[in-house]
């Protein structure tokens, strides 16, 4: 009898349901914008810098969530890096809107309850991020805008900085660019902006081609089995009227939930917002049974594609499943899951 017990309830400690019970394994999955992004037009210097702050990215939240730290820890902080690191647009590096100022957008979400924050429009808040998850947690709302966001974010005692802390002179040049192709007129230099200095066309015409429309994200899956994601965006260069695309509108170019997956995307954000990109991939997920990778690579190469739209996601189920899908040549993009290789791609023929 004693050996039948222990048979059994080997059994039944084997089985699905029980072994559902173990916490899962933590994983990321992080991307730096999609574009025009091709082998010729990189110098082996910049290619090596860009797999450097996707692999650095990658350390940084396997150093929250390795300790126990929440998926949404690991988002804010991953995110935080990016908007410091002038290479990408989010943060220092944000492009220019046609009026010379940074106007930057972010968005968060917890898959735990739906819970959720953004910010759109801020010009003077180092991490937009961390404003967006503060909305989500100290107030009532879950998006606010412009002034009153930057309001928000003093009585939240949040880091704020002069316009001119965001100031990259190749995104300067780029803005001239584009706003002498449009034939309107050029802003005066921003204020307390540094005395101009020469800037490497080479380095331009891959700024207007990979940055088109430059975005960062993060999904992230913690070892409580929550999902969360995050994105951040100086949005559009030359964009006017008070532009927003889809990086601050959850269902568009953010999304989590324990029930399906977590999605961040990139790309041109008018397109997103009418397919609700984000959202639909989960959707898919969660009532149509498809995989992850299926769900959006359907959202991605099929839909999206035959609006017109382009761009790319990175997402991860509460699984553990990681995909992306893009339909540009290229996306900076890298993934990690806990006992598992970092990968770190950017070009379209890379796993």
């Amino acid at each position: 009898m004693r050996h039948f017990l222990i048979a059994a309830m080997t059994a039944i400690l084997a089985t699905p349901a029980a072994l559902a019970q173990d916490p899962p394994q933590w994983a990321l999955v992080v991307h730096g914008g999609a574009g025009v992004i091709e082998r010729g037009a990189m110098t082996p210097r910049t290619d090596a810098a860009y797999r450097a702050a996707m692999a650095r990215a990658l350390a940084t939240g396997e150093g929250v969530l390795e300790t126990g730290g929440t998926a949404i820890d690991a988002v804010e902080a991953i995110i935080r890096e990016f908007e410091d690191d002038a290479m990408f647009n989010a943060g220092r590096g944000a492009v220019f809107t046609a009026a010379g100022r940074n106007e930057l957008d972010s968005s968060i979400m917890d898959g735990r309850d739906l819970n959720a924050g953004a910010v759109a429009g801020v010009t003077s808040v180092r991490h937009p991020i961390s404003l967006a998850r503060a909305v989500m947690e100290h107030s009532p709302h879950v998006m606010l805008q412009g002034e009153g966001a930057e309001t928000f974010a003093g009585e939240q005692g949040l880091e704020t900085v002069p316009p001119a802390f965001f100031f990259t002179e190749r995104r300067w040049a780029s803005l001239e660019g584009e706003l002498g192709r449009l034939g309107l007129p050029i802003p005066h230099r921003p204020e307390g902006a540094p005395d101009p200095e020469p800037v490497d066309e080479g380095a331009l015409l891959r700024d207007s081609r990979e940055h088109r429309f430059g975005t960062v994200g993060v999904v992230a899956l913690d070892t409580e089995g929550n999902i969360a994601a995050g994105t951040s965006t100086g949005g559009t260069t030359a964009k006017r009227w008070g532009r927003v695309g889809d990086s601050p509108i959850l269902g568009a170019g953010t999304y989590a939930n324990n029930r399906s997956c977590g999605v961040s995307a990139t790309g041109t954000g008018e397109y997103f917002i009418r397919l609700t990109v984000a959202s639909r991939i989960c959707a898919l997920v969660e009532f149509e049974g498809l995989t992850l990778q299926a769900a959006a690579d359907r959202v991605i190469q099929d839909e999206l594609t035959a609006m017109g739209g382009d761009g790319g996601i990175v997402a991860l189920t509460p699984g553990g499943d990681i995909a992306w899908s893009f339909n540009t040549p290229g996306m900076y993009r890298a993934r990690l899951s806990a006992g598992g290789e970092p990968l770190v791609a950017i070009y379209g023929d890379e796993e």
